[in-house]
């Protein structure tokens, strides 16, 4: 049984390791008291993004110094850069996609779809090549106010129309890349699934499989590192290998939404759970 230690200020977890000795992880907190707190985002410019999507505000850390508003958005959700820096935000509220540029400025890159407003944009990821894919569910009080009639993963090139990867049965909700760019991985909360596909030169998506099946909690946000790995926010941090088999589960104390990499070397992992945020060094190196 994985066993549990609170310390002042800090929190110490233990990583059950396939076949192995359990292994000591600890966790630092950077916030608290955050209405709803989703979407990490590293920046290279060595900052922290995150969503605090009950207070309709982007939260920003910059490492040595305390969390503080960024700047307000409309419900906002999952966060990602792209290779020149500029933030990419789901707007739940406002139920749309927003990109800011390094200057601030906000652009809306999709918020319809043939005619008919998007449900609630949910997470996303932003290819090196400027792909960006990103979800389209509705939980809770977002299902009444819908126009679509299906849940939606699209993919906006960087030049060229929004396009629909799938309609979902289920709501999709975490995305997320391979290394090598060349599979996207798309999380299915009502389903607890991951479903894979291969991407084209053009980032277009085929060979749609279910890659990770009976996720043990109800799945939220997801992200891989550098060897492959999947790591899979829900009641704890799943990591599941490339093949999608099993190889360990971080128990948490509170359910995750979402995780992300970050820091200098890429080696710290984020990890956004109800109201708090904490950070880990985790001995792997984030894929994006």
């Amino acid at each position: 049984m994985t066993r549990r230690v609170l310390r002042p200020g800090l929190l110490l977890f233990t990583l059950a390791l396939a076949a192995q000795d359990f292994s000591e992880i600890k966790f630092d907190y950077l916030a608290k008291d955050i209405g709803f707190a989703e979407g990490p985002a590293w920046s290279r410019k060595g900052y922290l993004v995150f969503s605090d999507t009950s207070g309709d505000r982007l939260m920003k850390w910059v490492p040595g110094t305390p969390v503080a508003p960024l700047r307000p958005a409309a419900g906002p959700s999952g966060n990602a850069f792209d290779q020149e820096g500029r933030l990419y935000t789901c707007e739940t509220r406002a139920r749309r996609v927003i990109r800011t540029d390094e200057k601030g400025a906000v652009e809306v890159l999709a918020d319809k779809w043939e005619g008919k407003r998007l449900n609630a944009p949910n997470d996303i990821v932003v290819s090196k090549s400027g792909h960006v894919y990103f979800t389209d569910p509705a939980f809770g009080s977002q299902a009444d106010h819908r126009e679509l009639d299906f849940y939606g993963v699209y993919h906006l090139p960087p030049k060229g129309v929004l396009k629909l990867v799938a309609k979902a049965a289920g709501r999709p909700n975490g995305v997320a890349l391979s290394p090598n760019g060349r599979v996207l991985y798309v999380v299915n909360s009502d389903e607890r699934n991951v479903r894979a596909y291969d991407l084209d030169k053009n980032g277009d998506a085929s060979n749609e499989r279910v890659l990770i099946d009976k996720i043990p909690s109800v799945p939220g946000g997801i992200r891989s590192d550098t060897t492959g790995n999947l790591y899979v926010a829900g009641k704890s941090i799943y990591v599941y290998g490339a093949d999608g088999k099993p190889v360990h589960a971080l128990e948490l104390h509170h359910p995750a939404s979402n995780c992300a990499f970050g820091e200098g070397d890429g080696e710290t992992l984020f990890i956004t759970s109800g109201s708090e945020v904490f950070r880990a060094r985790f001995g792997a190196k984030g894929a994006y």
